[in-house]
């Protein structure tokens, strides 16, 4: 894993918007393939309004989903860790965790598959958002 920066092609007009942390739930740091209470390993990225993202750093969490239970205490713990990050990307997360997530101030984003792809989503995403 290198933090070059990689860029992503804009839509002619999007406006720019600032920078912020993503983090990614991954196995192996190529795919988005974790669900977030069972994830062990996030994926830091820095993103760019323009279009750009750079692989920062990688951070550790206790896997917390055991059959649908989760422990409050460890929950609040793992979001705690990523409250500098504007979006979690995970392959899913369930309903409670998600509403806990956004009550910390970090957007939880279901987009499985390829990170690369998953960040383009996100900062297409990040752009429209900026249009209205």
């Amino acid at each position: 894993m290198d933090n070059k920066l990689t860029r992503v092609n804009l839509a002619e007009g999007v406006p720019e918007v600032g920078t912020y942390k993503a983090a990614v739930a991954s196995s192996d740091g190529i795919v988005v393939n974790q669900h977030f209470g069972r994830a062990d390993t996030f994926y830091i990225y820095e993103v760019a309004g323009a279009g750009s993202y750079r692989f920062l750093e990688t951070r550790t969490a206790s896997p917390i989903c055991n059959g649908g239970n989760h422990n409050e205490e460890k929950l609040c713990s793992n979001i705690s860790k990523f409250k500098d990050c504007k979006y979690i990307i995970v392959s899913r997360i369930g309903m409670g965790a998600a509403n806990r997530m956004e009550q910390f101030g970090v957007t939880p984003m279901e987009l499985p598959g390829m990170i690369e792809e998953s960040l383009g989503k996100l900062i297409t995403y990040e752009q429209l958002q900026h249009l209205f």
